[in-house]
């Protein structure tokens, strides 16, 4: 049995983890700038597809098949970003003999493109938000006139986008054509997609995801919410389960959003292990999009439920059903590392990483895909690693990862390291409020006052969160800065 894993990085690595606690044999593939990356190292056995650009490598369809074909590979996982959600890819793989570890090609595309599937959960009696349905073939004036007509503020969006790339906000008419323009070709490039609607665009919402897993005979179960409102350019930095606090005004939505992911996802028979996502605006929430494939913040997910959903993928498509998961527990808190700069807008700061020490310790886990010395491509995603943490409450969970944050160090590129123990330490977040403009909202690092940092680390460090063995005051490393 032997499992080809067409992906790169952190889950290319996390999944051949559980593949080798299986017993299952597995085959890397890569560009040839990643021959020494870690996600190489991690498998039994590895092929180079092609030149560095994804085009040429990573969203090779061809490339994978023969890689595929030549290993002997039974199963084939695609992890999620580059063709995770390609309709066109799990249809070649299965017709290939191969087991696609996803959703079929049918789901997703009732589901995966954003457009189709806002159309889907209309048809289901679920809250869209205003927005256009353009055809990708219509002349342009034609959609930048719908665009005008559906009003500000408003957001664009590439209907095969993920990961927030292919997405652009648009406060003044002014900026409307170029900006659908810039979407188009990073949706272009990204995806070979560029197709681009528009949203009506919430100001401040809270961000909120189901978790599915369904059997493809329309059992689905529901494995809890996500809360992923901390974000920088409409990109994710900080996740969490629950999604909320029993008693604030988002828990009494718990059961209509289960009732709505459960009801899109079995409407299509929907197979393997995805995500419902929506926005809540302080009333009422509306449907987002639906992920056709693992989401980076499943770990949050595995640690409250004590599930591994990546061996759920891998037993479903070798014939089992639907893993039994029992009430969640606790609470689980993701943070990612991502090379990218956070004093001059979050640009990416590719470069060769030089010290490189994860946290470690009760309640702590990190999924890493580089190690020191490996070079961190401008080709690819920036993200190096994610850590996350479980302990009995949020507040707990909360002083928890503010200690693993303190503990990890990176040095040779810029990281949002820092910046993600800002977030940890604002009020906003440790009172729970926090929405998607949170982190916009925090003032520059060298104008953070260090008892403003102090006050909020202590914020509701009682009880529980002392008994898990927190630490409220930020130690001599935090207060020299990271060696970035």
């Amino acid at each position: 049995m032997t499992l080809l894993i067409a992906n790169r990085g952190e889950i290319a690595v996390r999944i051949a983890r559980t593949a080798r606690e299986m017993g299952i044999r597995t085959v890397a593939v890569h560009s040839d700038v990643d021959a020494n990356a870690m996600h190489v190292a991690a498998c039994d056995d590895a092929v180079c597809i092609g030149a560095a650009p994804p085009g040429a490598s990573y969203l090779s369809i061809p490339a994978l098949l023969a890689a595929a074909k030549a290993t002997g590979a039974t199963l084939l996982h695609p992890g999620y970003g580059f063709l995770s959600e390609s309709a066109e890819l799990a249809d070649a793989v299965e017709a290939a003999g191969i087991a696609w570890v996803g959703p079929t090609g049918d789901s997703m595309r009732a589901l995966g493109g954003k457009l189709s599937a806002r159309a889907h959960a209309a048809s289901l009696g679920i809250p869209v938000l205003p927005g256009t349905t353009p055809s990708p073939t219509a002349p342009v004036a034609e959609q930048l006139a719908a665009l005008r007509a559906l009003g500000l503020p408003l957001l664009l969006k590439a209907s095969g986008g993920g990961g927030g790339r292919g997405m652009r906000q648009v406060d003044h008419l002014d900026e409307l054509e170029a900006a659908w323009r810039s979407a188009r070709e990073e949706a272009l490039a990204g995806f070979g997609d560029g197709a681009v609607y528009g949203e009506r665009r919430l100001t401040a919402p809270r961000h909120i995801e189901v978790q599915v897993f369904g059997d493809g005979a329309g059992v689905v179960q529901v494995l809890g919410e996500r809360d992923c409102s901390i974000q920088r350019r409409h990109q994710k930095l900080v996740e969490e389960a629950p999604g909320w606090a029993e008693g604030s005004p988002l828990a009494a939505a718990r059961p209509a959003l289960h009732g709505y992911a459960r009801a899109i996802a079995a409407s299509v028979r929907y197979r393997s292990a995805g995500t419902v996502e929506f926005l809540w605006d302080g009333q009422e929430a509306w449907f987002l999009e639906v992920n056709t494939r693992l989401q980076v913040e499943h770990p949050v997910t595995e640690l409250v439920f004590g599930t591994d959903l990546v061996r759920s993928q891998l037993a479903l498509a070798l014939g089992a059903g639907v893993p039994y998961v029992g009430e969640p527990r606790g609470h689980a808190i993701e943070c990612r590392v991502v090379a990218e700069d956070p004093a001059r807008g979050y640009l990416p700061s590719p470069g060769r990483l030089g010290a490189v020490q994860w946290p470690s310790g009760p309640g702590v886990r990190v999924d890493a895909g580089v190690r020191a010395g490996d070079e961190v491509s401008p080709h690819y995603d920036a993200l190096l690693a994610k850590i996350v943490v479980h302990a009995g409450t949020r507040e707990a969970a909360r002083q928890r990862m503010i200690r693993a944050l303190d503990d990890t160090v990176v040095t040779g590129v810029a990281t949002t390291v820092e910046r993600l123990g800002d977030v940890l330490r604002s009020d906003a977040f440790a009172r729970g409020e926090h929405t998607t403009g949170t982190l916009e909202g925090l003032p520059p690092r060298d104008e953070i006052d260090p008892a403003w940092i102090l006050a909020a680390s202590a914020l509701g460090v009682q009880g529980a969160g002392v008994s898990e063995g927190a630490t409220a005051i930020p130690g001599p490393w935090q207060a020299l800065g990271r060696f970035t």
